[in-house]
């Protein structure tokens, strides 16, 4: 969530509240080639801003991002380029395509840990950027800098305390970076231990893109990883022959061929998912660690948009656990903040009093648990409870007889299941609730004239609900800001019928309710 270059950047923090701005992310600007030749640049001292205004532990988490991302003079980074050969196309076509999500990727980071010179711990470092950008004004030099720290906190949130290993299991986890209006970019990283002999620290790779596809990009950080430990050389000609690559329609393939010593020529066939709007997520992981009943107390806290904190030891089980519930909310957005991997110098964001879904790693546990009115909900292996706090509501959220329908809909799944599968069977296990609840809601959306705004009638909206415990529900949520911006785009659309997956599965449960009528 980055302000345009002229506001103040407040906070590191993945996906806030654009009323709220409880916290908020540098911005980036795009990136676009330059010439062959790997070159370091010393980078001047950014500046920073703080207007005054907030408390607490806002202040103090503004205080410590301003410190972390202030650079020291003389500070040293590297950057991976193209070659002299490549062919320079428009810059303004290619921004506005990589703007509108129309290819793969805007670009990729290596991101090292580096010992710092007072206190010998280890600092993340950029040490490789493609494409690297030239000819910036001094504006977009800050913010590009400002995104990069970013960068580097959020594929190291762990902290400083690292020591060089001899082993590494390599971990793949995600992130999203948010500007103020509301435009999002993903961070998808993959750490691993790179290619040498004796202890040395992980160094992570980092693809920035606007495109929403968790399983895609773990498929290219196979290539990249493999393609590292023959030498970093060789990672630059498959991203530049996936980033003029087109991003394929939903159910579709693309393939990129990629020379790789001792293999020869490999075709790498790169292929979106059918149903697109799942294509971020993996719900086997959450089912992994929660039952079926505590993913549905999980989601009714969601649903009200309460404040959620997970807890485990991977970064990777933060990542996919919070967009896994992020994602039961179909058709509606999450809109406040939203921090898959909390680093340990934002973990005063704990405090925030607006609503959250935010990942801890366990060795924090304890600075999260001395808050109340939240749900802590601990993901580990060994836990004792699942539910560390709680305020005692949650089961009484829902409606118990679509509680209960839910909780049958999710017996379907079996262990054999492919991702997508799976997927499918739990969306149309929840999908149904925002049908039954609030899927009437086109006809309370009524025009004064063709063109006009639409005007939602709310209170003939819910009044029209049968079930007293249904409507009980409806009235909480319909004061949620998840729901209100979802209405407000719906009065921005022209009267008439709107296509999309969320109305489909309305009309074909109208059309049953009406048959089932006709047959008694």
């Amino acid at each position: 969530m980055c302000a345009e270059v002229t506001r103040r950047i407040k906070c590191g923090s993945e996906l806030a509240d654009s009323k709220s701005r409880w916290s908020a992310q540098p911005r980036s600007e795009l990136m676009s080639d330059a010439d062959w030749k790997q070159r370091i640049q010393e980078q001047e001292p950014s500046s920073t801003e703080d207007d005054g205004r907030g408390a607490g532990a806002l202040k103090r988490i503004s205080a410590m991002w301003s410190s972390f991302r202030r650079r020291k003079k003389g500070e040293k980074e590297s950057a991976l380029v193209e070659p002299p050969d490549s062919v320079e196309v428009d810059k303004r076509s290619r921004q506005q395509r990589y703007t509108t999500g129309q290819y793969f990727f805007e670009y990729l980071v290596v991101v090292s840990l580096k010992k710092s010179k007072e206190g010998g711990n280890y600092e993340p470092q950029i040490i490789y950027q493609f494409p690297k950008r030239d000819g910036m004004a001094r504006f977009q030099k800050e913010e590009e800098e400002k995104m990069q720290r970013a960068i580097t906190l959020f594929c190291f949130p762990d902290g400083i305390n690292w020591a060089p290993l001899t082993e590494y299991h390599s971990e793949t986890f995600s992130f999203v970076l948010t500007e103020i209006d509301g435009s999002r970019r993903n961070g998808y990283c993959r750490r691993l231990l790179p290619g040498g002999k004796g202890a040395r620290p992980p160094e992570a790779y980092c693809i920035i893109s606007r495109l929403a596809c968790f399983g895609l990009f773990s498929k290219i950080f196979d290539e990249v990883e493999k393609r590292r430990q023959i030498s970093m050389a060789m990672i630059y000609p498959f991203m530049q022959k996936l980033r003029e690559a087109p991003f394929p329609d939903p159910g579709n393939t693309v393939e990129i061929k990629s020379f790789i010593p001792e293999y020869g020529t490999e075709i790498i066939r790169l292929t979106r998912p059918l149903d697109s709007w799942l294509e971020h997520v993996n719900f086997a992981t959450l089912f992994r660690f929660l039952t079926d009943e505590e993913v549905l107390l999980v989601f009714a806290t969601t649903v009200l948009e309460r404040r959620i904190v997970f807890i485990a030891e991977e970064l990777g089980t933060l990542s996919q656990v919070i967009h896994a519930v992020a994602a039961l909310l179909y058709p509606f957005t999450w809109q406040h903040t939203l921090i898959s991997i909390v680093p340990d110098i934002l973990i005063d964001v704990v405090m925030a009093p607006t609503p959250y879904l935010l990942g801890v790693q366990k060795r924090l546990l304890d600075l999260v648990t001395d808050q109340s009115d939240l749900l802590v909900v601990d993901l580990s292996e060994d836990k004792e409870k699942t539910f560390i706090v709680s305020i005692g509501d949650e089961t009484s959220i829902l409606p118990p007889k679509l509680q209960n329908e839910i909780l049958q809909a999710l017996k379907d799944r079996k262990e054999t299941m492919t991702v997508e599968e799976l997927n499918r069977v739990v969306s149309e296990a929840f999908l149904p609730f925002f049908v039954k609840t609030v899927g009437h809601y086109a006809s309370y959306v009524t025009y004064s004239s063709p063109g006009a705004t639409g005007v939602f009638e709310k209170r003939k909206f819910y009044k029209a609900i049968k079930s007293k415990t249904t409507r009980h529900f409806v009235k909480k949520f319909i004061q949620t800001q998840m729901f209100d911006l979802f209405i407000q785009e719906v009065e921005k659309q022209h009267p008439g019928p709107h296509q999309g997956i969320f109305q489909e599965k309305f009309i074909e449960y109208q059309q049953k309710k009406n048959w089932e009528k006709k047959k008694h």
